[in-house]
C-alpha cells in the first residue's frame, strides 16, 4: 500500500520543519511506503525555501487558493501518481505524527473509505474552544438529519481517504472550510466513513482563521454550503 501524506501550508515557517521531520520518523519506524507532499499555498514567509530542503515533495502554488484548493492540489497529485491512500494533516503541528498508524490501521482493518481522526471519542488532548465545540456538535446533528451519519468531529482536518474517495474529491472539493461539507459528499456516494480516537495538540504557531466572533458566520456559511451540496448531489442522481 502506498500512502501520500498531504500537508497544506500557508506561512508555516515556524512549524513545518518539525511537522515534516516528525512524520518522516513515524513513516520510517513503521516501514510505511509513503511520501510527504507539502502544498505551499503561496506563502509570503520562508515556507517555500524550508520545504525545498526537507525530505518531502514540495508543491508551490503560484496564487493563494485557500485550504480547500491547497488540499485538493495534494489529492490530485496523489490520485494521478497512483497512491492507494491520501492522509491530510495540518502544517501547524496540531496533528501528532505518532497518531498516523491509528488512521491507517482503521482503514485497513475495517475497509473504511474515509477515516476521520476524532478528538472527541476519548476526549483526551486539546479539545478546542467551547464555541467551536458547539459548532461541531451542530454539524454532527445536521449530518445526522441529512445523511443519517454520526460524526463526532466533522471539522477535523486529520483524515485518510482511499482511491474511491480521491476520485470524488479530484472532481470537486469545497474551497474554504471543506471538512464538514465533504462528509455529505462521501455519504451520498455511499462511502464507508469511520472515526478513530486521536489526541490532538494546540497549534504551536499562528492564529486560527476561525475565531470566536467568526464562528457564528462560519456556521451559517458552512450550513448553506452543506445544504447546497446535498441538494446538488441529490438532484444530479435523479
Amino acid at each position: 500500500m502506498k500512502f501520500a501524506i498531504i500537508v497544506p501550508a500557508f506561512n508555516e515557517e515556524r512549524s513545518i520543519a518539525n511537522v515534516v521531520n516528525e512524520i518522516n520518523n513515524v513513516l520510517l519506524s513503521n516501514h510505511y511506503q509513503a511520501d510527504i507532499i507539502v502544498v505551499n499555498d503561496c506563502s509570503i514567509d520562508s515556507t517555500a525555501t524550508l520545504i525545498s530542503n526537507l525530505n518531502c515533495i514540495s508543491l508551490n502554488l503560484p496564487i493563494n487558493l485557500g485550504i480547500g484548493g491547497a488540499v485538493q492540489t495534494g489529492f490530485l497529485f496523489a490520485f494521478e501518481h497512483g497512491y492507494d491512500f491520501a492522509i491530510q494533516m495540518d502544517g501547524d503541528g496540531q496533528h501528532p505524527a505518532e497518531e498516523l498508524p491509528k488512521l491507517i490501521n482503521a482503514a485497513l482493518d475495517n475497509k473504511f473509505d474515509v477515516v476521520i481522526g476524532s478528538r472527541f471519542i476519548s476526549k483526551q488532548g486539546f479539545q478546542s474552544s467551547a464555541m467551536r465545540r458547539f459548532g461541531i456538535n451542530y454539524f454532527k446533528r445536521l449530518n445526522r438529519i441529512l445523511v443519517g451519519v454520526d460524526i463526532l468531529d466533522s471539522t477535523s482536518g486529520f483524515r485518510l481517504i482511499n482511491r474511491k474517495a480521491l476520485e470524488i474529491v479530484c472532481e470537486y472539493y469545497p474551497d474554504e472550510y471543506p471538512e464538514p461539507e465533504s462528509i455529505i459528499m462521501y455519504s451520498l456516494a455511499n462511502l464507508r466513513i469511520g472515526e478513530v480516537a486521536v489526541e490532538m495538540k494546540e497549534r504551536t504557531n499562528g492564529v486560527s482563521s476561525i475565531g470566536n466572533v467568526a464562528s457564528v458566520y462560519y456556521m451559517f456559511k458552512v450550513s448553506l454550503a452543506i445544504l447546497f451540496t446535498f441538494v446538488r448531489i441529490k438532484f444530479k442522481s435523479k
